[in-house]
């Protein structure tokens, strides 16, 4: 039998290339080793189990044994790539060599947690994995107060929905507004108000000093020495690409695991996919350049080599009491800004140095403006 297909990660960018591999080729070998269950869930969904009242149980798709047989995988949970020799195209675990025809390295992204002072920084808690919330939601449904690092997209959607199921939230984060990388000033200040209403405390231009445990629950001292005690602490800090066992294996790593525009790494028969990828110096977290990336690499893999395409890609802000959608360059390479608000919402233009559109926003009653405006804009790649 001819080597397999072998995946390291069991996240949403390897079950779709999977699901999409099955559907031209049944009986392709495929070998998949992940660190966990292998369960197939829908990651977006963390942002709303608290208002949901969900369980980790309740977001599973199917379960790593039913995915395995559905799809006709060999899947490896619970275990750990020690090492890849790219040379004699193998994977060691535990000793045992793994041979491969094509490596595919999905091996995602972990939660970016500051650097903090502190007897309570052990407690920090990440959402960026089913694992990660199983082991966490206990804690997350008994506390009445939480603190959350990062007012990034993540960070508000946690908040707002954390907020939203009775807990009383802090958010801290050194930018100067919510989502400052990616809204401008005119949306984010909006945004922020309403969690301001809802009873959101936030702290911008700060950032966490010390964690540390007392009687009452866990001390948070800011860099302004306010302090804030609180039950538990979120990180929603930003992600940083899992790249080293692929940088051990000679491929090449700058914020992610740079690949071509047909996935392909520095080495030889390494392809890089999903929150672990840099393609055309970007990292790319989102479902959509995902999906797309799965779906070219399937074809390349099955013997059609294929080059990625992105189109200009649309952002879903999953804040249900004022929804955003966005595409394109929201703050960077913006020259000019075009804006139609009404009691509504508004629409916003981004536009560069020589006139043309690059990005847009839309908020609450102006959603119907988003498919047209994304036509507008200039494909990703």
């Amino acid at each position: 039998m001819s080597a397999p297909v072998i995946i390291i990660g069991s996240g949403f960018g390897s079950y779709q290339l999977i699901k999409t591999i099955r559907r031209t080729d049944k009986h392709l070998p495929i070998t998949v080793f992940t660190l966990d269950e292998g369960h197939d869930y829908n990651k977006p969904d963390l942002s709303h189990v608290f208002s949901n009242k969900q369980n980790s149980a309740d977001l599973i798709r199917l379960s790593a044994q039913e995915f395995a047989s559905e799809n006709n995988i060999t899947l490896h949970a619970f275990t750990k790539v020690d090492c890849i020799d790219s040379v004699q195209q193998q994977v060691f675990v535990n000793g045992v060599a793994y041979p491969y025809a094509k490596l595919v390295l999905a091996t995602g992204a972990k939660t970016f947690v500051p650097p903090m002072l502190g007897n309570a920084t052990d407690s920090v808690i990440t959402l960026n994995s089913l694992r990660e919330f199983d082991s966490a939601q206990l804690q997350l449904q008994n506390a009445q107060t939480v603190l959350v690092i990062g007012a990034g997209i993540i960070g508000t959607e946690i908040a707002m929905d954390l907020n939203h199921s009775g807990k009383k939230v802090v958010v801290v984060d050194p930018s100067h507004g919510v989502m400052a990388s990616m809204l401008p000033e005119l949306v984010a200040s909006a945004l922020q108000k309403k969690m301001v209403n809802m009873g959101v405390v936030f702290e911008f231009g700060r950032t966490i000093s010390s964690l540390n445990k007392t009687e009452l629950g866990i001390c948070a001292t800011l860099s302004s020495d306010q302090t804030y005690t609180v039950d538990c602490v979120i990180s929603a800090a930003g992600l940083k690409a899992n790249v080293g066992l692929a940088r051990q294996s000679g491929c090449k790593v700058n914020n992610g695991l740079v690949v071509n525009n047909q996935l392909q790494t520095s080495v030889n028969n390494i392809y890089a996919l999903g929150d672990c990828a840099e393609i055309n110096g970007k990292v790319m977290s989102y479902l959509q350049p995902i999906l797309l990336s799965a779906n070219a690499l399937a074809k390349t893999l099955l013997g059609q080599p294929t080059d990625l395409k992105l189109p200009a890609m649309l952002v879903k802000v999953k804040t249900p009491h004022m929804p955003i959608q966005l595409g394109g360059s929201t703050v960077t390479d913006v020259a000019s800004w075009q804006v139609d608000i009404d009691a509504l919402g508004c629409s916003v233009k981004a536009y560069n140095e020589q006139k043309q559109i690059i990005g847009f926003v839309v908020t609450e009653g102006h959603m119907n403006n988003t498919f047209p405006l994304l036509r507008a804009l200039p494909a990703s790649l």
